[in-house]
């Protein structure tokens, strides 16, 4: 359209290009793993994204306000939306797992309905959480270490406590917290799935609620 700049710029654009991840991460799950019915759980974030940004919000595309106008945009947006992408498939995952571990509780094995056959057995759904957040969580930090920089560079400071900062370090606080119970203590099933659930909670308010409720450094992308 002329304007010049990748399509990071404004809420619309965001939600557009955060759910185009999700259906990438999705992608190479599926070319990876071939566990297609994962789909089902996960392609709806990206659908009620688009379905949002299409319906509800304002699909007009600006110029960039001056302090969006670096390379740091790429680099610190493309990361985070990757990471956010990634823990979206495995909220995703999770719910399947815990469908298939209350449905597993209740009617033995060999009574099982042909949709709960199709899910993939639930050691691997769980394995498959951890893989998904352990893609995501380094591609997160990232996101945080190139905003710090990109702070530093637009206003002199590298960390200010602004809602966005606080609510970054929240999120990746509780998916460290996952790798950590996991790698040290053993933590699988039920509490790594709602553990999963809980932290793309937190990174959804981190990326939304931030940008439509609270004011800070971060409020134009509210727009």
């Amino acid at each position: 359209m002329g304007v010049g700049h990748a399509p990071l710029s404004n809420l619309y654009e965001s939600v557009v290009f955060f759910s185009w991840t999700i259906v990438l991460i999705f992608v190479l799950l599926d070319i990876k793993y071939r566990y297609r019915v994962i789909g089902a759980f996960v392609m709806p974030f990206a659908l009620l994204g688009m379905a949002w940004a299409q319906l509800g919000m304002n699909t007009g595309i600006e110029p960039l306000v001056p302090a969006l106008q670096s390379n740091w945009l790429l680099y610190h947006v493309v990361t985070c939306f990757l990471g956010y992408a990634a823990f979206a498939v495995a909220c995703g995952i999770s719910i399947m797992y815990l469908i298939k571990s209350k449905y597993s509780e209740t009617v033995p094995a060999a009574g099982e309905s042909s949709a709960m056959g199709m899910f993939p057995p639930i050691k691997v759904l769980d394995d498959l959480n951890y893989r998904a957040i352990m893609a995501g969580f380094p591609l997160l930090t990232l996101g945080i270490i190139t905003g710090a920089a990109w702070a530093n560079y637009a206003w002199g400071t590298y960390w200010s406590w602004d809602p966005k900062e606080t609510w970054s370090l929240i999120v990746w606080f509780v998916y460290a917290a996952f790798l950590h119970a996991r790698i040290t203590k053993g933590w699988v099933g039920k509490r790594a799935a709602w553990l999963s659930v809980i932290g793309f909670a937190a990174t959804i308010f981190c990326y939304l609620g931030v940008n439509l409720f609270l004011s800070g450094l971060h409020s134009y992308g509210g727009r």
